[in-house]
């Protein structure tokens, strides 16, 4: 499932300008999501949309905190180690607090020629449509060039 692009360069404007066009899209198809953006720890970006809550800039932060764990999106790390729906077992097994980590899709790794730089991560539909989501607007920045 290893599916995030590998971009020639992404930067903190890059960050604004992929974000910027999210918020866009998902503003023309009404949809209620939070978007966060991490280059290293910092965040560099954040969107909340009408519709959303505090729960989703939550859900952005224990979802973006799976990825840098673990260094692949949110939804391969759930599809790898949580198939039987055992969340609780997971995250026993890893050591890892519910209140700052989960392994639902929605997150995925920022890479510039196969190093992790970030995070582009968003809250508020299924957990599938939050990854499809994030993965598409990576997959149309690195078809038009690897920058925005």
């Amino acid at each position: 499932m290893t599916d995030t692009p590998d971009l020639e360069r992404f930067d903190h404007d890059d960050a604004w300008l992929v974000g910027a066009a999210l918020v866009v899209q998902c503003r023309e198809r009404e949809l209620p999501v939070t978007i966060a953006i991490h280059l290293g720890e910092q965040r560099v970006f954040h969107a909340a949309l009408p519709g959303t809550s505090a729960d989703n800039d939550h859900w952005v932060e224990r979802k973006t905190r799976i990825v840098q764990h673990f260094g692949i999106s949110s939804a391969e790390v759930a599809e790898r180690y949580v198939a039987d729906g055992d969340f609780s077992g997971f995250l026993a097994a890893f050591a890892l607090p519910s209140e700052r980590y989960f392994p639902a899709g929605g997150a995925v790794p920022i890479r510039v020629r196969g190093t992790m730089v970030g995070v582009l991560a968003v809250s508020g539909l299924e957990s599938g449509e939050d990854h499809e989501l994030a993965l598409s607007v990576l997959g149309t920045l690195a078809a038009e060039g690897g920058h925005a």
